[in-house]
């Protein structure tokens, strides 16, 4: 990490304690400051000044009201449109609607969000600060055809792992279903989109008792052993009489239909959240079950955060609420963007994931739009100076220091909880941090107030990766990998500190608001 005098980290950790008073103080009261904040935000407060505690509350409130991908791209798009960004649709040219000065943002897929800041003083050629992300988590998804036999009276339900979804921490879950339904207006003739949410658990993975003496841990098969129960239907022990002259019921939404091949009453329990009546108007969906338990704190002092798709709702959130935070002084002369992304957790190939086009393209929009009336001539030349000028900032949750597994931690490099973001370093280049690139953020985190610790794996261990070298390789862009730090990594509930989302936002903030300081500093 940084290094630092003993008096500064006992300050530092008195500093830490008296926060973890002023949280409790803050988690008790009916509004924190940062939640009032987020109405009216203050773009002129140094990074510095910024009270990680202020942040612990608005961010479990994100946690547990945004469960899916597609819940979090809605809510982010009404975080920007409340402070004055604008969206730029894909499907339209984006000449003149770009101005220094300006704020924007583009989705893609409903599932991937880009927003960025123009600087006042900008010019084509210019750099941009750039932090990306994901957004996606482990879960499990409905299957097309989630319909199953009733089995001992249990109705269940067909769901499929997304990665690695439906994992040993799946099991005796209290589990709620969420996600985007695809719906057609039958007097307009028009398809929308509709998002979906249930308030309370509807399903659960059971385990089998020990009596047994059948594992429950990493011995089962995931097709037939770990499938939701949702409901009992136990009418097969009462046949009325005249069960067999009844005719076979029309199933709902018409032979045919989507919603024929979807549980009846899930399906009638979807179409009443989203308030459709025709069944038959539902052409599709994208549910997908999730830890139902709310985001909180724990800990003797308050010092964790206790929820699910920690990773990485995390590292996303803090730099996305970094951005709405960050300074619009009249001298910023770059672009400031954040960029959050589906599919990561399964590869990024899809075009709403990192290793498609929508960064590169969405910063290739932006400066064609912002060079036009110019003296300057868009084209390669134009985007290979402005790559060359800019930063990315590959931010996702990393392992913290295990309390119960020491053999896992390497000395010196496994970050701690409630202490500041970890710089990720892997020799065979799963992350892009590099020398350079670690002088640059140590810089930053000196003027933002915060700490950088240091993360590598060891050489027994095996690394995971990032969005970092798939989109610096395609741009060109100097980089490095920053994560948050937590416990239980891929478990459906994991842990982080309760300070966390308040460092790494004050860390991004510190980033954003003093690149084009930093490298000046390098390229005076």
């Amino acid at each position: 990490m940084v290094r630092h005098t003993p008096e500064f980290l006992r300050a530092r950790s008195s500093q830490l304690s008296l926060r973890s008073l002023a949280l409790e103080q803050s988690m008790a009261s009916r509004a924190s400051p940062a939640a009032a904040a987020f109405d009216s935000i203050d773009n002129t407060t140094d990074a510095k000044d910024l009270k990680p505690e202020d942040f612990t509350k608005p961010y479990c409130d994100f946690m547990t009201a945004n469960p899916t991908v597609f819940h979090a791209v809605s809510y982010f798009k009404e975080q920007l449109a409340k402070v004055g960004f604008k969206e730029l649709p894909s499907r339209e040219n984006w000449a003149g609607k770009l101005e220094p000065g300006g704020k924007y943002f583009a989705t893609r897929n409903g599932s991937s969000v880009i927003s960025f800041k123009v600087g006042k003083a900008y010019k084509p050629g210019n750099g941009a600060a750039m932090i990306a992300g994901h957004i996606d988590a482990l879960t499990a998804r409905i299957k097309p055809t989630s319909t199953k036999p009733t089995n001992n009276g249990y109705l269940q339900l067909g769901v499929a792992q997304y990665a690695g979804g439906l994992n040993e921490t799946w099991w005796d879950r209290d589990l709620s279903i969420g996600g985007r339904v695809i719906v057609r207006d039958p007097e307009t003739g028009k398809t929308t989109v509709k998002l979906a949410k249930l308030d309370w658990p509807i399903a659960r993975i059971p385990t089998l008792a020990p009596h047994f003496g059948i594992g429950m841990m990493g011995h089962n098969n995931r097709e037939t052993e770990a499938v939701p129960i949702i409901g009992l239907d136990n009418t097969d022990l009462y046949p009325s009489a005249d069960a067999a002259n009844t005719s076979p019921q029309t199933p709902l939404g018409g032979i045919g239909s989507f919603t024929s091949t979807q549980p009846p009453k899930l399906v009638k329990l979807i179409a009443g959240q989203i308030g459709v009546s025709d069944y038959s108007t539902i052409l599709n969906w994208e549910l997908e079950l999730y830890d139902y338990q709310p985001a909180t704190v724990g800990g003797l002092d308050k010092e964790f955060i206790f929820a699910g798709r920690i990773d990485d709702k995390l590292c996303s959130w803090a730099a996305f609420t970094a951005l709405l935070h960050s300074k619009d002084d009249e001298d910023e002369g770059i672009i400031k963007l954040v960029a959050l992304f589906d599919d990561e957790e399964i590869g990024s190939l899809l075009r709403q994931g990192a290793r498609g086009n929508f960064l590169p393209i969405t910063v290739e929009r932006a400066v064609e739009a912002l060079s036009a009336d110019t003296d300057t001539t868009f084209g390669p030349g134009l985007m290979g100076q402005t790559f060359a000028n800019s930063f990315l900032v590959s931010s996702d949750v990393t392992h913290a220091a295990h309390p119960n597994f020491p053999q896992t931690n390497l000395a010196g490099h496994s970050p701690r909880l409630n202490v500041g973001v970890a710089l990720c370093v892997d020799a065979s280049a799963h992350m892009t941090t590099d020398s350079v690139s670690m002088a640059i953020l140590d810089r930053v985190a000196t003027l933002a107030g915060t700490v950088n610790q240091r993360h590598m794996i060891r050489n027994d261990s095996r690394s995971g990766g990032t969005v970092g070298p798939m989109l610096s390789s395609a741009m060109g862009v100097k980089a490095a990998d920053v994560g948050i730090p937590q416990l239980s990594m891929h478990s459906i509930r994991a842990t982080t500190g309760s300070l966390d989302p308040g460092l790494g936002l004050k860390f991004y903030k510190g980033f954003l608001d003093n690149w084009e300081k930093v490298d000046r500093e390098w390229h005076a």
